[in-house]
């Protein structure tokens, strides 16, 4: 059973119990989180740059309709053409005739989270089209049959040991006795199945970091080159993104990437970024004779006058996801969706629906390293308790914790009765802690106490201290 088959809750007890993935979601908190922290310490004006950032967004998202045909126009002045799509089943059609047109066999694609998000690759393949990924970790996890676990690492579950199995029983064709032992090896061995497949394709799909209106180009970041070659060699070049993507010149998009880079990966910019405007001219040396761009909409257009609307910021770079205490100990996966972590708990429910989604809001500690990361400045926390709202309101949220909800409000609505209550239950644990200071059991905490013992409070209330500390002050 898949992921997908499987509510959150047993996917995030399956994810805990997987001792593979433990040791996987190590490196996420090593290999990210120190190195965007330095990547922004040696950047004086990083902040600056946010601020910068967040209001160019801002400033499209409110114009957003007029910089739409601002880069539809400019498209078609430089010779490609333009898709409007309402919702998956149009942007599959779309490519899916495309693809047709030039008479496809083979599809080579670049990382693209709006690829996964329409499920364009189960599509194809329906049509007797194959799609190849191109990027390694999305080449791994279609190897796999799983969806990426992380918005820029796809394969960042999988530990090198399981890659290296993989790839010995995939790859039949090379020597038995081959070393798969490192890294390189492993690069290598992804590069030589691919680079024919390359040179077959006779379409490419690419997602895109952002969309131009001044001249109507589209722009992605890659670190291995594979972008590149599944653009510029194929016939035909299709470039898939969702209506946000657009911002309204080259110097506004120079800018974000400043943040983009050292926000996702610690880089100060990315080894290759892209920019594709329209098919190829009649002195260029390469490119795509035919160029396409399907735009996506699927509920955005919904989110702009709602008080989702700063979600629509979101550049894809995954530092909410590399910094998330919940994603550090379940993964991607456990999530069910294509977008994991906070941005997936905020953008899933808006995609399907809070009835379908309802348990991803509460998967968060709030503990806010989210929003003090994203380089966007998107508040994730605040709108998770939007959603968490929304659920409540409409009675999507489970009637045990409603009934615990409502519970605390009737005290919370009575201030002298909840400090004497809190006050009572601290005394309590306190003295049910003991000389340790420890609860090893304790009703209505079993998720907490089985699997790690709950510290006893210590001294007063908070609100206790605090009216003592007022009277002290008067």
């Amino acid at each position: 059973m898949s992921a997908a088959d499987r509510s959150f809750s047993e996917n995030a007890r399956a994810a805990v119990a997987d001792p593979q993935l433990r040791r996987a979601m190590h490196h996420v908190k090593e290999g990210f989180i120190g190195k965007r922290a330095k990547a922004a310490a040696r950047l004086p004006e990083f902040e600056v740059l946010r601020d910068a950032a967040r209001d160019i967004k801002d400033h499209t998202l409110a114009h957003l309709d007029l910089y739409l045909e601002r880069y539809e126009a400019q498209v078609i002045e430089r010779g490609g053409q333009v898709h409007w799509c309402a919702g998956p089943a149009e942007a599959r059609a779309a490519i899916l005739d495309i693809c047709r047109q030039a008479g496809a066999r083979t599809v080579t694609k670049g990382k693209s989270m709006i690829g996964e998000e329409i499920d364009i690759n189960a599509h194809l393949e329906a049509a007797g089209i194959t799609p190849v990924e191109t990027d390694l970790g999305e080449y791994i996890v279609q190897m796999r049959h799983e969806r990426p676990s992380h918005i820029i690492a796809p394969a960042v579950h999988l530990t090198k040991d399981v890659i290296e199995a993989d790839f010995r029983a995939q790859h039949r064709q090379f020597p038995a006795d081959r070393s798969l032992s490192e890294v390189p090896e492993l690069v290598d061995e992804a590069r030589q199945v691919l680079r024919q497949r390359f040179l077959d394709a006779d379409v490419g799909i690419t997602g895109a970091n952002f969309l131009v209106a001044e001249t109507g180009s589209s722009i992605i970041v890659t670190n291995e080159g594979n972008g590149d070659l599944t653009q510029i060699l194929p016939r035909v070049h299709i470039v898939i993104a969702s209506l946000e993507k657009v911002v309204p010149t080259l110097e506004d998009a120079a800018t974000i990437l400043r943040v983009l880079a050292r926000s996702a990966t610690g880089q100060e910019f990315s080894t290759y970024t892209t920019v594709s405007t329209g098919p190829k001219r009649p002195d260029d040396v390469d490119g795509p004779e035919v160029y396409h761009v399907v735009l996506l909409d699927n509920g955005r257009s919904d989110l702009l006058d709602g008080p989702f609307r700063e979600i629509l910021r979101c550049i894809r770079c995954g530092a909410c996801i590399n910094h998330c205490p919940v994603y550090h100990t379940i993964g991607g996966h456990a999530y069910g969706s294509v977008y994991p972590g906070p941005i997936g708990a905020v953008l899933t429910p808006a995609l399907e629906g809070i009835e379908a989604a309802a348990d991803l809001p509460e998967a968060s500690s709030f503990c806010g390293r989210c929003e003090a990361v994203c380089p966007m400045r998107i508040p994730l926390p605040k709108l998770l308790r939007h959603w968490r709202e929304r659920a409540y309101d409409q009675r999507v949220t489970p009637g045990r914790l409603r009934a615990g909800i409502g519970l605390w409000a009737f005290f919370a609505r009575r201030p002298a009765l909840y400090g004497f209550v809190t006050g009572l239950a601290a005394r309590l644990l306190r003295a049910l802690g003991g000389r340790g200071g420890r609860l090893a059991r304790l009703p209505l905490a079993g998720g907490w106490t089985r699997f790690r013992d709950l510290p006893a409070p210590e001294g007063r209330t908070f609100r206790s201290q605090w009216a003592a500390k007022k009277g002290a002050r008067s």
